[in-house]
């Protein structure tokens, strides 16, 4: 298996609330909420860079379709990082976040690694990690 995903498929409590807060809020680019004549098939995709996409799915849909029982949710099982290119672009992204429904979780201050981050919930509890760092990532 090569190291290398193309979707990363969040679950969320209110797929129009969540496509709402991504869409809307941080202008994440989509079609909209398809797959309406479904059941278990509504999804939003937003195109991303690198040829990467994020997809927003009913939590309860992905526990029926992955075959799993529906489990709390739990913002410290992963974060989402989004890496940027100065300090000043971190706290724009924060105040973007905020703006759109993101609770602020740390806000954006000097790293004991040696960069500059701060931490954003969506609205469904999932984990993003903001930040600059000095040195050139893989």
């Amino acid at each position: 298996m090569e190291p290398r995903f193309a979707i990363l498929t969040l679950g969320v409590d209110s797929l129009e609330r969540a496509y709402k807060f991504y869409h809307e809020g941080l202008g994440f680019p989509s079609k909209g909420i398809v797959g309406k004549e479904f059941e278990h098939g509504e999804v939003a995709f937003f195109g991303m860079s690198n040829g990467m996409t994020l997809a927003i799915y009913s939590r309860k849909d992905l526990a029926w379709d992955a075959n799993v029982p529906l489990a709390p949710r739990a913002s410290t099982e992963f974060s989402i990082g989004y890496n940027v290119k100065n300090t000043d672009e971190v706290d724009s992204v924060m105040t973007l976040a905020a703006q759109a429904g993101a609770t602020i979780v740390k806000p954006a201050q000097k790293a004991f690694w040696g960069g500059y981050h701060g931490y954003f919930e969506d609205p469904d509890g999932h984990l993003w990690e903001v930040s600059w760092s000095p040195q050139p990532l893989p």
